[in-house]
């Protein structure tokens, strides 16, 4: 129990926000390549497009956090007990990350 209250080192906060650049940037081209044949490039068209561009934004959305609970997971059950604490911080910014990622996606 002893090992829980050590504060972790800089060196792996600074390991966990490479760690989560690398997972973004692969998330987001995975679930572009992925989304790609949905929605439509040119959104303001004569005709109303906002039903399969929100079908793109909503799978996008719903895979980008099926990866995050399943990066969790297994960084959870892989790292040691020190380091489990800084794994939920980056979960939630992640998760924050996923509507800027929706914003770029459509832009």
């Amino acid at each position: 129990m002893a090992d829980v209250t050590q504060k972790t080192s800089g060196q792996a906060q600074v390991a966990g926000a490479a760690g989560f650049v690398v997972f973004e940037v692969v998330a987001y081209y995975l679930l572009r390549w992925i989304t790609s044949p949905l929605g439509r490039p040119d959104q303001f068209q004569p005709e109303n497009t906002i039903v399969p561009n929100w079908v793109k934004a909503v799978l996008f959305l719903l895979l980008h956090l099926v990866l995050v609970v399943v990066a969790v997971l297994v960084l959870s059950n892989r790292l040691p007990r020190r380091y489990r604490g800084l794994v939920m911080g980056w979960f939630y910014l992640s998760l924050l990350m996923g509507f800027v990622l929706v914003f770029v996606l459509m832009s």
